[in-house]
């Protein structure tokens, strides 16, 4: 089968096989780049395979383009980058790989082209455009990645358990293409994930966390999740959330399974926004529940807390899957801490106190906050979802016309704590804090406007009410009289 070569990409081959043949090395374009362009998505990176030195062919390229680019190059791994307009090349040298047992770095040696196509992941990853003169543009498919692309699966090249038992990174990375292409595991391919799953613990964590962060990423996360789920590697990697699996029942009353609820969460907030923070968040936002969960004679299951105790898990989660902690981390946190406040709101009458205080606890977050809370109403019961939506959208309409009114989404207090020592002639001290608190709270109940005017004044009378009027007038007499 002959690649149909797009014109824009016919002068990077030319070029590049040209380059070739000056160094005398046979050359292919394989990898991702073959595979995305056969199934039409948007593809940039492009893998050449060279039977030869792959630096000395990016060096040999880089000499045929102007202006010449930088050529990056790893002589530890063979292999050589340049960019080229919009296009980031990567070099490497035909190789055939041993590993260890202990380990997922392989001990590496000059192959040939067929060798290099073995040690590929997946076939859809082996497929190989000849760059070569005797047959320029032919697909090269050993292993039938043509055939696994019409069928969407995802099959490796050689025996499953060999290939998963060497890299077995690569158990991950054929759940996020399932979950990417929407491409079926092979049978054979799945069951060896699950029977060699316990290799992932040769794995760093932070390429694991890398991989789970692609599923994240992903419009449909949860077909990822549960291929993890089912495979055994999710508990491995991330037992938090296995432990919301399953369901208990007592007195003939039992609970939601908070596993498949939060997989529907992501899913709901992943429609809606790209945000992976966000994303994060929806998974985290009921992670606490198994050990707040209790079974109440009259009250039925309960889960008091988890919203607080979840926030309090984040950072130990972030740390050990290698996530950032740092503002992102926070910004997780304040979500999983706040996540049932919109939802609260639904469920009961929506005074203007309370969405003030929303809006000035959510702050910045606000809009992020209430996508999270409407990807967490789920239920089978329709009517109540029915309900829960339309209170939702009262909500969002209140608090578009409080913040318009009140500007509480960015609270600055209207009388700073320097105002209020300026003004009685005091250190920092506690009553600086008693009238600041006391003018935010009555902001949020309603009693005041968030300007100086009404705050200043207000600030004077509750001055009076603690005492800070006369000690200021005392002190001016004082003064006048010295």
């Amino acid at each position: 089968m002959v690649f149909n070569i797009l014109p824009q990409e016919r002068e990077v081959f030319n070029l590049i096989a040209k380059a070739a043949k000056n160094c005398g090395v046979p050359a292919y374009v394989v990898g991702g780049y073959v595979r995305d362009r056969l199934l039409a998505r948007p593809t940039k990176d492009i893998d050449i395979v060279c039977v030869g030195d792959g630096i000395q062919l990016a060096n040999e390229v880089a000499s045929l383009l102007s202006p010449r680019p930088r050529v990056a190059f790893y002589s530890r791994f063979g292999t050589a980058m340049l960019r080229h307009r919009d296009i980031e090349i990567e070099f490497v040298g035909a190789r055939k790989e041993s590993y260890r047992s202990d380990s997922r770095k392989p001990e590496v040696a000059q192959g040939t082209l067929e060798d290099d196509q073995l040690r590929r992941d997946f076939t859809i990853n082996a497929l190989a455009i000849s760059l070569n003169d005797e047959d320029f543009g032919n697909i090269l498919d050993p292993f039938g990645g043509l055939q696994h692309l019409e069928q969407k699966i995802i099959k490796t090249p050689t025996e499953p358990g060999r290939t998963f038992s060497d890299d077995p990174l690569r158990m991950m990375r054929a759940i996020r293409f399932s979950t990417q292409l929407d491409f079926k595991i092979e049978d054979e391919t799945l069951r060896a994930i699950s029977k060699h799953r316990n290799r992932i613990h040769i794995v760093s964590q932070e390429r694991i966390t890398t991989e789970l962060e692609k599923i994240l990423a992903e419009p449909t996360p949860s077909v990822g999740f549960k291929l993890l789920f089912n495979t055994g590697l999710l508990e491995i990697i991330f037992p938090e959330m296995v432990a919301l699996h399953g369901v208990e029942v007592r007195e003939g009353i039992g609970h939601k399974d908070n596993f498949y609820h939060t997989l529907q969460v992501v899913d709901n907030l992943s429609r809606k926004s790209q945000d992976i923070w966000l994303r994060w968040a929806a998974v985290l936002h009921d992670i606490a529940k198994p050990p707040t969960k209790r079974f109440h004679p009259v009250e039925g299951w309960t889960f008091h807390g988890h919203e607080t105790l979840g926030a309090a898990m984040v950072p130990r989660i972030f740390k050990k899957l290698r996530l950032p902690t740092n503002e992102k981390m926070k910004f997780v946190q304040k979500m999983v801490q706040l996540h049932l406040r919109p939802i609260a709101l639904t469920k009961e009458e929506i005074t203007d106190s309370a969405v003030r205080r929303l809006l000035y606890d959510a702050g910045e977050e606000i809009d992020a906050l209430m996508l999270l809370a409407q990807a967490d109403i789920t239920s089978k019961n329709d009517s109540k979802v029915k309900r829960y939506l339309e209170n939702y959208e009262i909500l969002r309409q209140r608090i578009i016309e409080l913040e318009e009114s009140d500007r509480l989404r960015s609270w600055q207090p209207p009388v700073s704590g320097i105002d209020i020592m300026n003004t009685f002639q005091i250190p920092p001290s506690r009553e600086v804090g008693v009238i600041k608190n006391a003018i935010r709270e009555a902001i949020l109940d309603g009693e005041l406007k968030n300007n100086f005017e009404e705050a200043y004044q207000f600030m004077l009378n509750k001055g009076a009410s603690i005492g800070l009027e006369a000690k200021r007038l005392l002190t001016e007499s004082t003064v006048e009289t010295t």
